[in-house]
């Protein structure tokens, strides 16, 4: 889930980085009174979940609170990468001598976080790395040992920092793999992190990125934070329909049967097993099917969640079919997933036979499961039939029908 820049900068501030001062404004008052308050020159910054936002011009500079106030107002409306405001950041502006990058985030096939650094910050890392692959480096640490601030110089010092700058800089690096490591994030970066005129250091933009499953882990951080618990945040805030999926989840603590995400296509998708949720989403597209939604199911649901997540994909706009597919497993019981799949059918109006273009849970009571979809007609077929060929199976239904 990843976290707006106000919300990045209020966890930056609980370990002391070094931050201009700032406020979040949700009207124009608010925005002017912030800057009054600042009492200089001021940036103002659309709070959006992705980038682009200068390109977009939804990042303005303001010399009085008056204009603040104004640019508040233009600010608001625009729209970012097909992104709503969640408000506008008030921040004061900053002369600005050199910009740094540095990021922390996990490296997949090292299996190791990784610390990158440069000092040619306050553009895209991926541009940097690609046309000065000399001003990058990336400096791997282990999770097993505690962290020194070795890993932190040793980034920084490879890209040709020395002197006061590297001992200035050492603590604050340092100090962002320490939040990376203790909030289970899967990003905490800083983009740019400035020297001043003044030989100040300051934390001009930062985006943080927590893993889906450490939220149970934080829940006092983002109650502090106002993240609520049901927001299923990705590269955008979540839809009405994926927040009502989080509460279906967290309506029984027995299995999953949830964290869906929204699409734009005609066929439902209840999916699971590990990585087979998206082994099928993936299946699915191959053979040319247009999915409605991605989601979990898993871990032995109940009838009812089950049957409330089927409902739940069901009520999506344009969904006029469901896949109900897993991968082989030992815990989730076929007859329970099969029963309440059907219920939600049902509770929606729906036939099952013609509403379930195919049924692939090879599980535990597999039999009774099957007896269960017989008496409905649903299609269904067994292990023996692999998660691609059910998946295409279900496309062809959705084109003949």
């Amino acid at each position: 889930m990843r976290f707006y820049e106000h919300e990045s900068k209020a966890l930056f501030a609980r370990h002391d980085l070094p931050l201009g001062r700032n406020g979040l404004a949700r009207s124009a008052d608010e925005a002017r009174r912030i800057a009054a308050e600042i009492a200089g020159p001021v940036v103002l910054k659309s709070q959006v979940l992705s980038g682009g936002r200068m390109k977009a011009g939804a990042v303005k500079f303001a010399d009085t609170p008056e204009e603040a106030a104004r640019l508040y107002d233009e600010i608001l409306p625009i729209v970012v990468n097909g992104q709503k405001a969640n408000g506008v950041l008030v921040e004061e502006k900053s002369p600005i001598a050199q910009e740094y990058y540095v990021g922390v985030t996990w490296d997949g096939r090292r299996k190791l976080p990784v610390l990158i650094f440069s000092d040619m910050g306050g553009i895209d890392i991926e541009e940097v790395a690609e046309k000065h692959p000399d001003h990058v480096s990336k400096t791997h640490f282990s999770t097993l040992f505690p962290v020194t601030p070795r890993v932190a110089k040793e980034g920084i010092s490879a890209t040709g920092v020395t002197g006061g700058d590297l001992n200035r800089l050492t603590p604050i690096v340092d100090k962002l793999i320490e939040i990376f490591l203790r909030y289970d994030l899967t990003l905490a970066e800083i983009n740019p992190l400035v020297r001043l005129e003044d030989g100040r250091f300051s934390v001009l933009d930062g985006h943080v990125d927590m893993e889906a499953e450490a939220r149970d882990l934080h829940k006092q951080l983002l109650a502090d934070l106002g993240i609520q618990p049901e927001e299923t945040r990705q590269a955008r805030p979540p839809t009405d329909f994926e927040i009502k999926g989080a509460l279906v989840d967290a309506s029984d603590h027995r299995g999953v049967a949830g964290n869906v995400v929204a699409f734009d296509g005609d066929l439902g998708l209840v999916i699971g097993a590990g990585g087979g949720s998206l082994t099928l989403f993936d299946a699915v597209r191959k053979h040319g099917g247009k999915p409605a939604n991605y989601c979990e199911i898993g871990g032995n649901p109940s009838v009812k969640k089950a049957c409330e997540l089927t409902k739940l994909v069901l009520s999506k706009p344009g969904v006029e079919k469901i896949a109900v597919m897993m991968n082989v497993v030992s815990n989730t019981r076929v007859d329970i997933v099969a029963r309440g799949v059907i219920k939600g059918c049902v509770e929606s109006g729906r036939d099952p036979a013609e509403t379930i273009a195919i049924f692939r849970i090879p599980g535990s009571w597999e039999e009774e499961g099957f007896k269960i979809l017989k008496k409905y007609g649903v299609e269904f077929c067994d292990r023996s039939v692999s998660m691609y060929e059910a998946a295409g199976r279900a496309v062809a239904k959705m084109q003949a029908s």
